[in-house]
């Protein structure tokens, strides 16, 4: 199971865990966290997302800033990449799938410290992609 934050273009948020996520289906399933006992699956369009944050965990570090810059002391792998969101969003990082035209694509963050594992960027979701 993957612990992930799934964040839609229209702003609802859906925490929880996921272990069927596969970028080439449409749909997916999450145990929300926190559900009652016995809860149902919440199936999910991947077409309704902005993006698909596989976390460390739910909560985060809320002091931490998120860095948008490479740091030269861990060295990168795959091409560098920024992500512009229709909503302002900026994110940073590394990805080896992004293809114009495809739906989306894996990007790992610059910032060794996120809480965000990698993500899974919907490309509809995004107003600029640029490989840095």
């Amino acid at each position: 199971m993957n612990k992930i934050v799934a964040r839609f273009i229209d702003g609802r948020i859906v925490k929880g865990a996921t272990a069927d996520f596969v970028p080439t289906k449409d749909r997916f399933h999450v145990s929300v966290a926190m559900a009652p006992a016995g809860s149902k699956a919440v199936e999910i369009e991947t077409k309704d997302l902005k993006a698909l944050f596989f976390v460390k965990d739910f909560t985060g570090d809320l002091r931490h800033t998120e860095q948008k810059a490479f740091d030269p002391s861990h060295p990168s792998v795959g091409r560098r990449i920024r992500v512009a969101f229709k909503d302002g969003e900026v994110l940073v990082g590394t990805t080896h799938g992004y293809q114009p035209g495809r739906p989306g694509f894996f990007l790992v963050p610059a910032d060794a410290g996120s809480n965000i594992e990698r993500c899974y960027v919907v490309s509809g979701s995004t107003q600029e992609i640029a490989f840095l």
